[in-house]
């Protein structure tokens, strides 16, 4: 059964948020003059001033202007956002988001994408677009999944909405659901902007030497709360879960980590969206559930995606393969770029840069 849903956003839960603001126990300053240690006390202490005294709160508002539901998916209940296209051809189309995501980093994409016409588009390039919560994250269900579970509840969603034949797209968590849908047998093709492949290779080519040396360099100072989430998730969550300034700060170091910033996130992400994306986590109290996702899925699948592919790597991605590494897991990769400027919130930092990477693979497979 798929029933419409909006967000409510009750005042006590925004008071209460207020008063433990107010009330947080700060610890002492870093003792280093950067990000080296984690988050500088001086920017969360100015992130929570804003979260409890500017901030409008209007990330329920903003994500209600599109047409939202809940289906119950195999016994799991699915919320997803549903922009059918006014252009009958259009293509359906399922956009997956990751950790620390949610489906608002998709909101400035969904116009262009189901209506391109109206965004000064191509109509031939129109999509019907889907996009679910994950399992554990927003208001979908709280059930700990792995990957090949979320990509069989996805294709049993887009059935039930009547899409026999689909595209999928993902970044993070995303690009895993998405690389595991493209064996549905159901989907024309998958567009990714994050692809994990293996940078390994002889004889690299400058640019391959000096994302590997990035990322060697995230997996030694990077990855802490990926080792957590992994291991301890819930021990985590009754941090996070009481204390928004903890919260704050657990996503707040991303927007910094893995933006296209020039030292600060809102360089790449404006204030209120960074804030948006932090209130669904606070107001959803999913901070153990979403950190399942990683400790569901320790074994990262190998295998390789044999549907026609799309990769778009921007440049500050925490994993940027070359074309010649990415086909080695993406056998019919017919779509490869890299892109000037952006990060891991693609859809965020660049959305119109993101909104032409997915319509030009997309016009191959149509």
């Amino acid at each position: 059964m798929v029933e419409p849903f909006q967000v409510f956003l009750d005042e006590a839960d925004i008071a209460d948020l207020r008063e433990r603001l107010r009330r947080t126990r700060w610890p002492e300053a870093e003792t280093v003059d950067d990000w080296s240690q984690g988050v500088p006390l001086a920017y969360v202490r100015e992130l929570c001033r804003d979260w409890g005294e500017e901030y409008d709160f209007g990330f329920a508002g903003r994500l209600n202007a599109f047409p939202q539901f809940r289906a119950t998916v195999d016994g799991v209940g699915v919320h997803f956002v549903h922009v059918r296209s006014p252009h009958p051809d259009a293509l359906p189309l399922v956009l997956t988001h990751g950790w620390p995501g949610s489906v608002l980093e998709f909101l400035d994409v969904l116009g262009p994408l189901s209506d391109p016409e109206k965004h000064g588009g191509d109509p031939a390039d129109a999509f019907h677009v889907v996009a679910p919560s994950l399992p554990g994250f927003g208001w979908s269900d709280k059930p700990a999944l792995k990957i090949p579970r979320v990509a069989e509840l996805w294709d049993q969603l887009m059935r039930q909405l009547g899409y026999d034949r689909y595209g999928a797209q993902g970044g993070d968590w995303g690009a895993a659901v998405t690389n595991a849908l493209a064996r549905s047998g159901r989907v024309a093709g998958v567009h990714v902007n994050f692809a994990p492949v293996r940078m390994d290779r002889d004889d690299p080519t400058p640019a391959e030497r000096r994302a590997l040396a990035d990322l060697e360099e995230f997996r030694r100072t990077g990855s802490g709360y990926s080792a957590e989430q992994s291991t301890r998730p819930q021990t985590l969550g009754y941090g996070l879960s009481d204390s928004p300034a903890g919260q704050a700060a657990w996503i707040a170091e991303k927007f910094w980590a893995w933006t296209d910033n020039k030292g600060r996130p809102e360089d790449a992400v404006d204030r209120q969206k960074i804030l948006d994306a932090i209130s669904v986590y606070w107001f959803t109290a999913t901070a153990a559930s979403s950190a399942r996702m990683y400790w569901e899925n320790t074994d990262r699948d190998p295998s390789t995606v044999d549907v026609p592919a799309g990769v778009s790597v921007f440049p500050k991605e925490i994993v940027r393969p070359s074309r010649r590494q990415a086909e080695q897991r993406y056998t019919d990769l017919r779509w490869f770029e890299e892109l000037s400027e952006g990060g891991h919130f693609a859809a965020l930092e660049q959305p119109r840069s993101f909104v032409e990477q997915v319509r030009g693979f997309f016009r191959l497979v149509r």
